[in-house]
């Protein structure tokens, strides 16, 4: 595996940047720069690649799409959030038409902001693509083909160009897939969600969503600790304060920054990735979030090894 590329990185629902958002950033920029005088262009981009990234960036908008880059032809691919809509466009645009392409997907759970990316996934439309669904979720054709059915979407699934397959996995289970091996673990989340694990013969990477992870369940704790055990990066729901989390949003199927740093840190991770970002959070408090996650990691670390800490968004790539 040489690189994970983000494409959705929201919780819940797909969301956009409002004309209030731009104002601020504008308002935020504007202000940064008072008094300062720009000779060229090089001094303005130096300036703007200064500012942090909350004015200059965005978190982004789309739901939950992650590639998995490895080291031959096949694609991997977590979830089919809004992002695999940009996935898609992305690789039709690189490798053209006709260019059979084999796409192995990952479904993590059937709750449809992780689904609503299928039918906008353009690969599928073209005839010589081969893309195969894996999950654990015995309904997960029936799912995919549900939501392009009359009156939920006017194209049919018994439209698409490609051959689609559908793999069911048993959790615990490895198994060996286009060169990487597959591990799948049971989650708790409404309807059940699945983790993934992936494996080369040098890198590791932990595809853990919609997953509520406690820290009063020692069993569940080592559990999870021996999943997560020695990742290059975990890629983990981070949706929730901790406060939120144990509190009103209890039992509501996801985790938060503080269980994402104790986990990874127990296990011997390299580095997490917070992931499953809060709608309702814009960017300056997903920003704060990161920095805060940061020093808790700093605070807490005592013995282990440094885990570095990124909080994803839309295009980011992150290097194996």
């Amino acid at each position: 595996m040489k690189q994970v590329v983000f494409w959705g990185t929201r919780g819940s629902l797909p969301v956009s940047l409002s004309h209030r958002d731009i104002r601020e950033k504008i308002i935020a920029a504007l202000t940064a720069a008072n008094g300062k005088t720009f000779k060229n262009r090089e001094a303005l981009d130096q300036f703007v690649d200064n500012l942090p990234f909350s004015v200059t960036g965005t978190f982004g908008g789309n739901s939950a799409c992650v590639e998995i880059v490895a080291d031959h032809t096949a694609h991997f691919i977590c979830d089919m959030g809004s992002g695999a809509r940009p996935l898609g466009q992305a690789k039709i645009a690189r490798y053209g038409v006709p260019n059979p392409q084999t796409y192995h997907i990952f479904i993590s759970h059937l709750h449809w902001d992780h689904l609503m990316g299928f039918p906008y996934f353009a690969p599928m439309y073209i005839p010589g693509n081969c893309i195969v669904v894996h999950g654990c979720h015995q309904a997960l054709e029936q799912a995919i083909r549900q939501q392009m059915q009359a009156p939920n979407f006017p194209v049919d699934y018994s439209q698409a160009g490609a051959m689609i397959e559908f793999d069911l996995m048993k959790p615990d289970e490895t198994r060996y897939i286009a060169g990487l091996n597959v591990t799948p673990i049971l989650q708790r989340h409404a309807g059940d969600s699945y983790g993934f694990r992936f494996e080369s013969l040098d890198r590791t990477v932990v595809y853990s969503t919609d997953s509520e992870h406690t820290l009063d369940n020692p069993a569940e704790h080592e559990k999870f600790s021996q999943f997560f055990n020695k990742a290059d990066l975990v890629v983990f729901d981070a949706m929730y304060s901790l406060a939120e989390a144990v509190s009103v949003k209890a039992d509501w199927g996801h985790s938060s920054n503080v269980v994402g740093v104790e986990l990874c840190q127990t296990a011997g991770v390299k580095r997490l990735a917070l992931f499953h970002h809060e709608p309702v959070h814009d960017d300056r408090q997903l920003a704060r979030l990161a920095t805060e996650t940061r020093r808790l990691e700093q605070i807490t670390r005592g013995g282990h090894a440094p885990l570095e800490i990124i909080s994803a968004y839309d295009g980011l790539t992150v290097t194996l």
